[in-house]
């Protein structure tokens, strides 16, 4: 039933915006009021909210920032995933600290990317999948949840082989990459059904493997001890002194690991495990805070231990050779000195070889310590991903299944070409693997980055809460160049392929690659008041010509007003 109140809120949303009418820049599409939509939906993540203590004499409280605490550090988990970690190691073995600024630059943009995506599921109530079900038509909405399925199985597939190398490391080679892959599979399950037993706990889990993390990584810092100054100089000094091609295409390679996709939704949809009433002007207001606070010092957290990995290769690795690496794990009786051959190339590292050379140059002790960090940074990616696939799917398609029947979905859409790569492919030439899932992510970051800068912008969905000027032309560049990085990755990547069939394959999916990011684009830009490109007045999208407007104090369920 309508109330006197949503009518209220349907005669106050204004039909434009800088000259466009709202209904113009998306598309809400229509979904039967069917009596099963009208039902509790199955529970997620979800299944228990965190109540918010009421400090309301207070400015600032520890104990409401203690209560938002968690859904930051689980997002943050994407930014120390194992293809993050290897990119650190080879910054720091190809440029040394020369690049720690570039890091650093990437994870502010990071953080100000996830403001976003944490405002609209404060304020909306609906992650971003869920969003993008309602607003697009059904073509570019299935192709959108394609793409972001795609970037969930890169990154899935680089971190459950990240967990395998790991457990083969640790094995000192008896576990083979398969089997690491299966036992990957088995533990993920269990560890995925924690929420069962309190979201807290779950949370808590997280925070314990990112602490393995900060003590693994923290302690090959302290015992390589790199150098203080050199260290600062890398991070604030935004120059590359003497750098090449080698070292710009490692500075795009930063960037393209630490911005992820499916991060954006994953992060719009964990925000929503806690008790906000939207109603309030002031809690949301205060949750938006709260959130971007735990948000800043998680990724802080996040990028220290990405600067531990990056200082140490830098300060031990860097302009070294095969030949002196050879050398060295051959007096310290090291069994995997083939892994590098007797030539003066400079030393090329992964996870792998990472944790080898450790071993050699700093004894066993440094190798099984990074295994552990690798494990954790494995483990705990693999899960938050596939928190991603379910949220993904379950806002695209818009699913009502139970949590094992998504769980194995989700897992099995992953798990089958990582174990295929796994049995093919020798855990010591995975390299070439993890840059071509790079490239792949790196395609798939428009189709997080354009909806979420899209619905943030527009006052039909976020109401007082949109993003301002500032917001709107400062998010469009931010994205525009974190775009065009992450392309000139993919052209670099293609051209080094040296494949006339390759090449004429690459033109022909560029094609269509481009002119879906073109119409994301070009409703993104009516979003942000550019009204000239809304020829017709009114975006016609999809076969639908009436508008259903959902009501912010209803997002959380199906129910809609049609107006």
């Amino acid at each position: 039933m309508k109330t006197h109140q949503d009518s209220d809120l349907l005669e106050d949303s204004s039909p434009q915006q800088n000259g466009v009418v709202q209904s113009s820049p998306t598309h809400y599409s229509t979904i039967a009021a069917s009596p099963s939509s009208q039902e509790e939906p199955i529970s997620t993540y979800f299944e228990e909210k965190i109540p918010i203590p009421d400090d309301a004499t207070q400015i600032f409280s520890f104990r409401k920032l203690w209560a938002f605490t968690g859904p930051g550090f689980l997002m943050s988990i994407a930014y120390l995933d194992p293809g993050n970690i290897e990119s650190d190691l080879q910054s720091g073995a190809k440029a040394g600290f020369k690049l720690l600024w570039v890091l650093l630059a990437s994870t502010i943009i990071g953080l100000l990317l996830q403001r976003l995506a944490a405002r609209l599921g404060v304020v909306t109530g609906m992650h971003l999948a869920e969003v993008c079900n309602r607003q697009y038509p059904t073509v570019p909405r299935i192709i959108l949840w394609l793409m972001v399925e795609l970037a969930i199985i890169g990154s899935d597939m680089q971190e459950v082989i990240g967990c395998a190398i790991a457990f083969n490391l640790l094995s000192v080679g008896r576990i083979p990459l398969w089997a690491g892959v299966l036992i990957t599979i088995i533990d993920t399950f269990v560890f995925l059904f924690l929420d069962k037993y309190g979201l807290r706990k779950l949370e808590a889990f997280f925070g314990i493997l990112i602490t393995i993390m900060a003590l693994s990584f923290g302690y090959e810092y302290v015992m390589v001890a790199p150098n203080q100054g050199e260290v600062l100089k890398g991070m604030f000094v935004p120059y590359c002194e003497g750098c090449g091609p080698v070292q710009l295409e490692q500075a795009v390679g930063v960037v393209g690991a630490v911005i992820m996709p499916h991060n954006i939704y994953l992060h719009s949809a964990l925000v929503k495990s806690r008790q906000v009433d939207r109603n309030n002007k002031k809690e949301v207001k205060e949750a938006n805070k709260y959130y971007f606070i735990e948000s800043s010092i998680a990724l802080f957290v996040s990028f220290l231990i990405n600067v531990f990995v990056v200082a140490v290769f830098a300060e031990a690795f860097y302009d070294k050779t095969n030949i002196q690496v050879n050398q060295q794990c051959n007096e310290s009786g090291s069994p995997h000195t083939d892994l590098f051959p007797t030539n003066n190339e400079t030393l090329q590292v992964d996870i792998y070889k990472g944790g080898v050379v450790l071993g050699c140059f700093f004894g066993p002790a440094a190798l099984y310590i990074w295994a552990i960090g690798i494990l954790a940074a494995g483990q705990s990616s693999t899960m938050t991903g596939t928190y991603s696939g379910q949220f993904v799917m379950e806002g695209f398609l818009n699913l009502r299944w139970s949590r094992f029947a998504r769980v194995l979905l989700t897992r099995s859409i992953a798990i089958f070409p990582t174990l295929l790569v796994a049995i093919f492919q020798d855990v010591q030439h995975l390299t070439g693997m993890n840059d071509f899932l790079n490239v792949l992510q790196s395609m798939q970051l428009p189709f997080a980055l354009i909806p979420i800068l899209t619905f943030t912008s527009l006052t039909s969905i976020m109401n007082d809460f949109a993003n301002g000027l500032v917001w709107k032309i400062g998010g469009g560049m931010t994205i525009l160049m974190v775009c065009a990085i992450n392309m000139y990755f993919v052209v670099v990547y293609v051209t080094a392929l040296n494949s006339v069939l390759l090449y004429v394959l690459a033109a022909l999916l560029s094609i269509a690659y481009l002119c879906f990011v073109g119409y994301l684009s070009w409703q993104c830009l009516i979003a942000l008041g550019v009204s000239c490109l809304d020829v017709c007045g009114r975006i016609q999208v999809g076969q639908a010509r009436h508008i259903d407007i959902y009501l912010l104090s209803n997002m959380d369920g199906d129910g809609l007003v049609e107006n």
